[in-house]
């Protein structure tokens, strides 16, 4: 029989004087009582309680003992309206992991849960490397692309597309693609992260996915080393929307073949558990979710 239970039931025979009142105050049987009392003495080896027709009285042992049982009950019980006031407001150390390019919708919130949480420590991490939140010890991710951990929870908090660009350095010497054949004569600039490795994949406008191998001289896990190479006329550059955002509003990037439509990705929140989640994933989860929806216009810029 589980333990806690069994010493629950001894408490309550005593405080309430009897099996038939300990049972209607547990919500079940006296003989279930009785078998978790018999059981408590048969594993001590002592008996507790001197049992009579009209009551029942503690022996010396069994005094000592229920004096104990108070304790560990009180313990207990202290020890859940802890891990309940704990689990009620943010506290301790909340571990995120983020991508280098979207530390920029990732901070601001950063800051402004601090503020709201004054028992919170934030340890942000950034990267770019697929990572084991659990060996890790890490409590949240935001990522642009999905795990390949098909166990873990994963939140959806906005939609992005990629935007295929280049200068207009780069148009002066080459011509334009306007399908996704034409880009095998081009040097296109390559995410090594990208999912589906070097083939670049478009939405065409029939609504068919269009795909095409493509190559180039540079390939690099770092967004920004990719718009660097672009902004210089170095070639095709396939942009996260929100990297490139402010180069297109600038000129030094424009969108190039823009019938067609770079498949869709999220941006993701992605935990361990679903269930008995922290109260500190879960509001930093909530409040992200609703602050990235001011910068949906950085997501799809080029095809507005």
């Amino acid at each position: 029989m589980d333990r806690l239970t069994t010493l629950t039931a001894f408490v309550q025979v005593v405080d309430n004087s009897g099996f038939s009142a300990a049972a209607r105050r547990l919500n079940i049987s006296t003989t279930m009582v009785s078998s978790h009392i018999q059981s408590l003495e048969d594993r001590l080896g002592v008996r507790l309680l001197n049992r009579t027709t009209r009551k029942v009285s503690l022996t010396d042992i069994g005094k000592a003992y229920y004096e104990r049982c108070i304790q560990i009950l009180s313990d207990m019980d202290e020890a859940d309206q802890i891990a309940s006031a704990l689990h009620s407001v943010p506290r301790g150390t909340l571990t995120i992991y983020t991508s280098t390019h979207i530390v920029r919708f990732i901070a601001p919130v950063v800051t402004e849960y601090l503020a709201l949480y004054p028992d919170i420590t934030v340890d942000l991490r950034i990267g770019e490397r697929m990572i084991d939140l659990i060996d890790e010890g890490i409590d949240l991710a935001i990522r642009t692309l999905p795990p390949p951990d098909s166990t873990l929870i994963v939140r959806r908090l906005t939609t992005w597309r990629h935007v295929l660009c280049c200068s207009p350095d780069y148009l002066e010497r080459h011509a334009a693609p306007s399908k996704p054949s034409d880009l095998v004569q081009h040097n296109c600039l390559r995410y090594s992260l990208y999912p589906f490795g070097d083939e670049w994949r478009f939405t065409a406008p029939s609504g068919d996915i269009d795909t095409v191998r493509v190559s180039g001289n540079l390939i690099t896990n770092s967004g920004d080393a990719l718009r660097i190479a672009a902004i210089s006329g170095e070639g095709l550059f396939l942009s996260p929307g929100f990297v490139a955002a402010e180069d297109f509003e600038a000129g030094r990037l424009v969108p190039v073949m823009t019938e067609y439509r770079p498949v869709e990705f999220a941006i993701n929140a992605i935990y361990q558990h679903r269930q008995h989640l922290s109260v500190k994933v879960r509001s930093f989860i909530d409040l992200l979710a609703d602050r990235i929806t001011q910068h949906r216009h950085w997501m799809h810029p080029g095809h507005s």
